[in-house]
């Protein structure tokens, strides 16, 4: 089966793609295009995911670096792709930039946010993973900052927001709100009632907004939602809703 792969013409001097689950060799829960060797899911089917991956890419497997991600704000910034076994331990971070060739940045989704950027006339390209806490965190800002670092300038900078779970799909508790009205009063605006005490949260909205407010040059939505569409997206929070063992990872891909 073909791969899926989503592009963005804001990006479209670089190769990029935000790769759905079709057309991989993973089975069962995992069905599909499954890149997350966090998962149990079988080592051979994951690798062979990838390979197909950096294949479509055209780099090599090696070359399709992704990180240990624990929703923060720190950003690697990689001058030769990271070699070593994608299972074993990997640097800790939740973003990536590079204004060196033929290296692939691969962050891994499951209802975050992956946001792919690129400024096309200083050659620098970044790729982060932005979940709530990573976005409250600052995690696409200090993205900016190291593009900058490189060479990059915020205004010619595009960023797009690849499958994320959708504010309809995205039920939180009051808790939750009050922590982003506490960062600022203004956040209120990202949610929207729901049952009894519950709120939806607009995760989408709030990394555009950030990013905005950054004053990317460019800054969209891809407006698919990983939750409501199982035939193309792998969703945490839908596996949790269908008490499954666990969840496959979606892969977000951008290189120069």
């Amino acid at each position: 089966m073909t791969l899926e792969i989503l592009t963005a013409d804001s990006l479209s001097a670089f190769r990029h793609g935000f790769f759905t689950r079709r057309g991989g060799a993973s089975s069962g829960i995992f069905e599909g295009l499954n890149c997350g060797h966090g998962s149990s899911d079988q080592t051979e089917a994951v690798t062979l995911n990838r390979e197909r991956v950096a294949n479509a890419m055209d780099v090599d497997a090696d070359a399709l670096t992704s990180v240990h991600q624990y929703h923060s704000a720190e950003v690697l910034t990689l001058t030769a792709p990271i070699i070593g076994p994608i299972s074993g331990a990997r640097p800790k971070a939740d973003a990536m930039v590079t204004a060196t060739p033929d290296i692939a940045l691969g962050i891994l989704t499951a209802d975050c946010s992956p946001v792919l950027f690129a400024d096309a006339q200083a050659g620098v390209v970044g790729a982060a993973h932005a979940g709530w806490k990573g976005a409250i965190g600052g995690i696409l800002e200090a993205t900016l900052d190291a593009m900058e670092a490189l060479g990059a300038t915020r205004a010619n900078i595009a960023a797009v927001v690849g499958p994320s779970i959708s504010q309809a799909a995205y039920e939180v508790g009051p808790e939750f709100m009050d922590t982003f009205i506490a960062d600022d009063p203004d956040h209120a605006r990202f949610f929207a009632g729901g049952t009894g005490d519950r709120v939806q949260f607009d995760l989408p909205a709030f990394g555009l907004h950030r990013l905005r407010k950054a004053g990317v040059g460019q800054a969209e939505w891809s407006r698919h939602c990983t939750y409501s569409d199982a035939g193309r997206f792998y969703s945490y929070r839908r596996s949790v809703h269908q008490k499954e063992a666990d969840y496959g990872r979606l892969v977000s891909v951008i290189r120069i």
